[in-house]
């Protein structure tokens, strides 16, 4: 294409000359298949984070495992709770839903190590069938589970569902370098946009054909090559293993200990409603990199260890009065969680080659699994601390 962007035919001086343009896409084709594109991944990280949440956001009901008649789960909506711990301060569970945590990111932990290693060799179509199965059947697992071995149990096959598929379309996004592009303002495309945007016009996903391959894959990289580009990427995976530490602390650490007894809400409806608003802010930052970039992640990353700091000292001195004080705050966690994120990736997405591209994305999205994994560790022995005080 390049310097020659209008082919032409030309024909033998005998039949005279002519010049016949050959036909191509036009750019309106071109902009529907790059929003179809974004569109196509935005629902698969929908549905790919969709079973990992909700097992967090039951994890006390989990862990509770209330039963009555018929196997029907069930938790008391009463406005009063019955202390699992009486001589405690806190209405604490035997168990911290850090347990639930790490049974939901240790398996993803696993697949994400071994990831940049080998899973290229493994075609996309059977990762995400893989995925798709175990999402099922981990909701099949804790529906029907009469114990809370069993809904772990469950817990891990959401992990794996949702490690092998984040690890597969975020390396699959290297093949369709427009969706980066649709993230931001049309002006940040750079010259050679147009050649792109044609190539992911004839490859849209939504569409049952495999992606084409692109010449010097991650598939291709020698071991020092990975390791070259591993130490680069490690300006943006320190920022957000200290983001995904310091807010799954609080998540899996604190909510449960951030109980006000004065409000109508139970315990268990209290943290699911802080679940909730976590994920809420969460899910609007990681849609709004078109309207804010940050290029900086490590000032996410200091504003979210000072949550961190606030909210723990006000569960060791309870001096916020409102719970409603709690939801702001946890909205504005998820807010810079969600953009800590994004923003990695697109930085990254920016700044790599087209040949590094795909390993990046695979190496890089370890960074949150093991921030989590580290925060749900210390978060046991914080819950049986505080749980211990009377």
């Amino acid at each position: 294409m390049g310097g020659c962007a209008g082919s032409r035919r030309r024909f033998s001086d005998s039949e005279g000359e002519e010049t016949v343009p050959e036909p191509r896409l036009p750019l309106l084709d071109h902009q529907g298949a790059h929003w179809k594109n974004a569109v196509g991944f935005w629902l698969l990280g929908l549905c790919n984070n969709f079973s990992y949440v909700v097992m967090l956001s039951a994890a006390h009901d989990i862990l509770s495992h209330k039963r009555t008649s018929g196997n029907q789960s069930h938790v008391d909506p009463g406005p009063t709770p019955i202390p699992h711990n009486s001589s405690s301060r806190f209405d604490c569970n035997s168990v911290s839903t850090a347990a639930v945590l790490l049974a939901d990111i240790l398996p993803t932990l696993v697949i994400k190590l071994l990831a940049p290693l080998g899973l290229h060799l493994l075609p996309y179509s059977p990762r995400v069938l893989v995925s798709g199965i175990c999402a099922a059947g981990s909701f099949v697992l804790v529906a029907f589970s009469h114990s809370v071995g069993t809904s772990l149990c469950g817990v891990v096959f959401a992990s794996i569902s949702s490690g092998l598929g984040e690890v597969t379309f975020l390396s699959l996004t290297a093949f369709y370098p427009s969706y980066f592009l649709l993230l931001t303002s049309p002006e940040a495309q750079d010259p050679g946009g147009e050649e792109e945007a044609e190539s992911a016009a004839r490859q849209p996903l939504i569409r049952t054909e495999a992606p084409e391959s692109k010449p010097g894959s991650s598939s291709s990289l020698s071991l020092r090559e990975r390791w070259t580009v591993f130490k680069g990427l490690l300006w943006y995976i320190v920022p957000l293993v200290v983001v995904y530490f310091a807010e799954y602390f609080i998540n899996q650490g604190l909510f449960e200990l951030l109980f006000f007894r004065n409000t109508s809400l139970s315990h268990a409806q209290q943290y699911r409603w802080y679940q909730m608003l976590y994920q809420a802010g969460v899910f609007a930052s990681r849609s709004s990199l078109r309207c804010c970039r940050i290029r900086f992640t490590w000032a996410l990353a200091l504003l979210q260890c000072l949550n961190l700091v606030f909210l723990l000292a006000d569960v060791w001195f309870s001096f916020l009065p409102s719970i409603y004080l709690v939801f702001l705050i946890i909205l504005y966690e998820g807010l810079l969680g969600g953009a800590a994120y994004v923003n990695t990736f697109h930085n990254i997405a920016l700044e790599t080659s087209d040949e590094h591209r795909e390993f990046a994305m695979a190496a890089t999205c370890i960074s949150d699994t093991l921030g989590i994994s580290l925060s749900g560790l210390l978060a046991l022995p914080l819950h049986d601390f505080l749980c211990q005080l009377s």
